[in-house]
């Protein structure tokens, strides 16, 4: 695997090497600016469930959780593995788009693909349509980690497949505590709480008869 691996990298790097500079720029931004995207998607994710049920709202609440338990289970696999870098480590390699890390900040698994895998997969629990959204993005964050020469392919596989699956079990065995933790705050009589979760589907309805009493 490591031999075919290490082709692959060449190809993939040399290809980069050889688009136009405006592709390269844009991969080396993308590549960092896609963990900002995501967060974003967690901010919408968050305000429109606000009107959803007290579980959908529980979900949304959970995802970015979810992402970051992810994120945090990949470093520890990272310290155990401690791979260097293709970008030091594969021989005949053209130099890599995006500065190569330094020894000491571990390949495998990729941490970009792990938040990518995390962040795609926990949107979809909260919007199943969000699937035609942020799988493709995911995608095209972990083959970024290559194509800037920061990470093997088999680094952004296992990193896209790892953080799907320990966000998508976070998410599970944290639903039903959030969900009531969200149905004690949604109860609340402090404005500051019933703003950040919302009130539900039902918000407006309970909240006009209680004026009209």
């Amino acid at each position: 695997m490591n031999f075919e691996d290490d082709e692959l990298y060449r190809d993939i790097t040399g290809f980069a090497q050889d688009t136009p500079t405006w592709v390269q720029h844009t991969a080396e931004v993308w590549t960092e600016a896609g963990i900002l995207l995501f967060g974003a998607l967690f901010v919408v994710a968050w305000w429109r469930s606000r009107s959803d049920g007290t579980r959908a709202f529980a979900i949304a609440a959970l995802a970015p959780v979810a992402t970051a338990v992810a994120y945090v289970c990949s470093e520890l696999v990272k310290s155990g593995f401690t791979q260097e870098r293709p970008c030091r480590a594969v021989a005949g390699a053209v130099p890599s788009l995006a500065e190569c890390p330094p020894t000491g900040d571990w390949s495998f698994p990729s941490n970009h693909a792990t938040i990518a895998g995390a962040s795609a997969v926990t949107l979809v629990l909260v919007r199943r349509a969000a699937v035609w959204l942020t799988v493709p993005l995911a995608l095209l964050m972990a083959f970024s980690r290559v194509f800037v020469g920061v990470h093997y392919p088999h680094d952004v596989v296992a990193g896209l497949l790892f953080g799907a699956l320990v966000a998508a079990a976070a998410v599970r065995l944290g639903t039903r505590p959030a969900t009531r933790l969200a149905g004690a705050m949604r109860a609340s009589s402090a404005p500051a709480v019933r703003w950040l979760t919302g009130t539900g589907p039902r918000g407006t309805a309970y909240a006009a008869s209680h004026r009209r009493r």
